[in-house]
């Protein structure tokens, strides 16, 4: 009789344990499925971004104007430096005298110092054109977000960037993309 009870108590605590085990599991399993169900998501910014309307249309422009401006700059350099190689080659060959090498020499250098400081300022006004560009895209990735979480319903929105894994079932990046491309829209 001894034995049975003995026998009977090991396997009651042995059914109690595995009941315990369980019951944690599932607990454990129910906070993470209430977790990555509804509390948090995470949003690739880059991909909103890129694939923006803002991007696809005031974007590109300015990145053409910008890459306009530059290629402007390496051929005026050019030019410059070009202009002031046959002045040097010219008076080193004898063909102009001191003075005009110096008269002209000191109109190129006249000419790049006035490039230079137009440049300057055209690079200013393309800096200020991306920085406002930047905040504007910044700022409707925001609004977007906050519209979307508008109910709470997520505790925490986090970059894709920063991720090192997730589910793909957290990725709010379309419906961002979505908001972004309609706030935009009602912008224009």
């Amino acid at each position: 009789m001894k034995k049975i009870f003995v026998l009977a108590l090991a396997a009651a605590c042995a059914m109690m344990t595995s009941c315990q085990q369980q019951t944690t599991s599932e607990a454990v399993a129910g906070e993470v499925t209430s977790v990555g169900g509804s509390d948090v998501a995470y949003v690739s910014v880059e991909q909103v971004i890129a694939e923006s309307e803002l991007m696809k249309g005031e974007g590109e422009a300015l990145a053409q104007k910008t890459q306009k401006a530059q290629e402007s700059w390496a051929k005026k350099e050019q030019s410059l430096a070009a202009e002031a190689a046959q002045l040097q080659e010219k008076y080193e060959k004898g063909l102009i005298t001191t003075r005009d090498a110096q008269s002209k020499q000191e109109s190129i250098q006249k000419r790049i110092a006035s490039y230079q400081s137009s440049a300057q300022k055209e690079a200013q006004t393309l800096d200020e054109e991306n920085r406002v560009f930047t905040n504007r895209m910044q700022d409707l990735v925001m609004r977007a977000v906050q519209e979307i979480n508008a109910d709470k319903k997520y505790k925490m929105i986090v970059n894709a960037n920063s991720l090192l894994d997730a589910d793909t079932t957290l990725n709010i990046t379309p419906m961002v993309l979505e908001k972004v491309n309609e706030l935009y829209a009602a912008e224009k």
